[in-house]
């Protein structure tokens, strides 16, 4: 009786192990995911060229609703999980100022922009209706961040110049929220020492970055204040931190800054965002990325899973921040938790359309760049594209990246929604349909597709039914999933120089690998902090100028390929190893 009560207590217990291996697999599995760029209703700004815009983004949990704010946007979202995003118009907040931020304030939503000296709350913002709180605040407002502390004390962060520091300041939650004391100096740039903050796609300028896009959070007794430079316009836009056990500092610069960048991939760009836990205490940061081909200002959003290590440094996971990640409905032990391994299999691949203007060519589509895009001669219907995977592939998810071609559109009234069909074959003659959007009615010029069951396919194709206005345009019609074939080979060893006269630049090579179409190299400032990456699609060496001049660095160069990913060598970059170069 004993041993029979024995192994009724193991198989209880075997069971139990059982059903929770089962539950966090499912859990894991059925998870949703997206893909950057957000999808979410970027408008047209009001001013020529035609162009869509949303920038500077805030997102708060508010009440167990998300509220994203974005420069110029005619209007704000609210979402429930992060992925799918409702448009709330209002008349009470001015939406067309750049730079808005918003902040939890007891039981209410409090918001403020650039260019405003108004600050306006909410209880109900979902509604649209917002009052007014402090209608004549002092302090002349360029990109602020407003911050409360656990004590109940708010604080100011502001600043957007290529002169002039950060400011911080305390407010008077007792006084309309008005500033107590005076402004401190809180941050500086320093592209002599920063190689990240100088200006330029690959931070190859000399000019004074703008320091700007302030934002604070507070993580175990620390505050980490954030600041976006070198400019919105480059590749390189990225955002720092500098930590400190006062809301007001002094400050230190943190070891792994920048803390947000994504330099390269389909989309690049990872600066002037904020920094908020979701409703299970994960981390994200929302940000800004940059196309800035139209106008300057022409730009999306980009969201990554963030978090705080042991040691309490901010980081950012970018490395394939702009393929499908998951968004968890518990809290993750690893980021890495939210990679799907579903590979890019539409990279440079063959491609045909029903017809091409000469300057936008066919292989934009499929080239990895957002700046660049394939267009058809007309908007009307028929005008399709369809790109040849070369092999039977299992797809798992597609992302639809239009582009705007000789439009003349402005705002939203009058705006229609793309309309089209994608289908997807395994010979080129007989199609199945993949996605119908021949009804849609959503202005998303981002949609991505996790399908709900993954197919087999070589052949993908998208035939247009309407446009907004101009042109059938697409940047990147991007496919997901994986291969037949193996996963690509290991970097096993690479060469690394830092400059002797500028040790704020390394270049690196190294061998090309069999089933490689990329490599992401990673690296940071101790060798269990690789939270940097530098993407490179086909090439086998770079030069990367966004170092910490004396500082360092532990490099790994990872390939990856349409079967999976294959970590390479780990190896120390020391100063020592610097050389002059010209």
């Amino acid at each position: 009786m004993l041993k029979t009560n024995k192994l009724m207590k193991n198989f209880n217990f075997l069971s139990l192990v059982f059903i929770l291996l089962f539950v966090f697999q499912n859990e894991k599995v059925s998870a949703q995911t997206y893909c950057n760029p957000l999808n979410i209703s970027y408008r047209f700004c009001l001013d020529k060229p035609s162009r869509r815009e949303a920038a500077d983004p805030t997102i708060v949990l508010y009440k167990d609703n998300y509220y994203l704010f974005a420069s110029k946007s005619g209007g704000y979202w609210v979402s429930s999980d992060l992925l799918a995003w409702k448009m709330v118009t209002t008349k009470d907040l001015p939406i067309e100022n750049y730079a808005p931020t918003a902040v939890v304030i007891g039981d209410w939503l409090y918001f403020l922009t650039s260019e405003s000296n108004t600050i306006y709350r909410s209880n109900d913002p979902a509604s649209g209706k917002w009052e007014v709180v402090n209608s004549s605040f002092p302090i002349v407002i360029t990109d602020p961040a407003l911050f409360a502390d656990t004590d109940g004390r708010v604080y100011f962060y502001y600043g957007c110049s290529n002169k002039n520091p950060l400011q911080a300041i305390e407010l008077d939650v007792n006084n309309q929220l008005n500033p107590i004391g005076k402004p401190v100096d809180c941050i500086f740039e320093n592209n002599t020492e920063h190689g990240w903050e100088r200006t330029g796609d690959y931070n190859q300028r000399s000019e004074k970055p703008w320091i700007e896009g302030s934002w604070m959070n507070k993580y175990k007794g620390k505050y980490y204040l954030q600041y976006a430079g070198p400019g919105t316009e480059f590749r390189s836009y990225g955002d720092g931190v500098y930590v400190s056990d006062n809301p007001l500092g002094p400050f230190t610069y943190a070891s792994n800054n920048p803390f947000s960048s994504k330099p390269e991939g389909f989309v690049s760009g990872a600066g002037h965002g904020s920094t908020f836990a979701d409703k299970y205490g994960n981390y994200w940061h929302i940000a800004t990325m940059t196309i800035s081909v139209k106008h300057m200002f022409e730009r999306r959003l980009v969201l990554l899973p963030t978090g705080f290590d042991n040691a309490g440094n901010l980081f950012t996971s970018s490395d394939f921040g702009d393929y499908p990640l998951a968004v968890p409905n518990h809290k993750w032990k690893n980021v890495s938790e939210l990679n799907t391994g579903w590979m890019l299999l539409s990279c440079n691949k063959p491609a045909k359309a029903s017809s091409s203007i000469e300057q936008n060519p066919v292989n934009f589509a499929f080239n990895e760049d957002i700046r660049n895009y394939w267009s058809a001669k007309t908007g009307t219907k028929g005008e399709w594209l369809s790109v040849d995977l070369e092999s039977l592939c299992t797809v798992n998810a597609i992302q639809v990246n239009f582009a705007e071609n000789e439009t003349e559109l402005y705002g939203r009234e009058g705006v229609l929604a793309h309309q089209y069909l994608v289908e997807y074959s395994t010979d080129q003659t007989n199609w199945k349909t993949m996605v119908d959007k021949t009804s849609n009615a959503e202005d998303l010029t981002h949609p991505y597709f996790e399908l709900s069951k993954p197919v087999q396919a070589r052949f993908i194709r998208i035939t247009n039914l309407r446009v907004p206005g101009g042109t059938f345009a697409i940047s990147g019609l991007r496919v997901f999933g994986n291969g037949t074939g193996s996963k690509p080979t290991k970097v096993g060893s690479f060469e690394a120089i830092r400059n002797l006269a500028d040790p704020c630049i390394v270049e690196l090579s190294w061998p090309k690998q069999e089933n490689a179409i990329g490599y992401n190299i990673r690296y940071g400032a101790q060798k269990d902090e690789l939270y940097h990456c530098y993407q490179v699609y086909g090439d086998t060496s770079v030069t990367i100028r966004s170092l910490n001049k004396n500082q360092e660095y532990w490099f790994q160069i990872d390939t990856f390929g349409e079967n999976g990913i294959t970590p390479g060598v780990l190896r120390k970059v020391a100063l020592t190893q610097a050389k002059m170069k010209n």
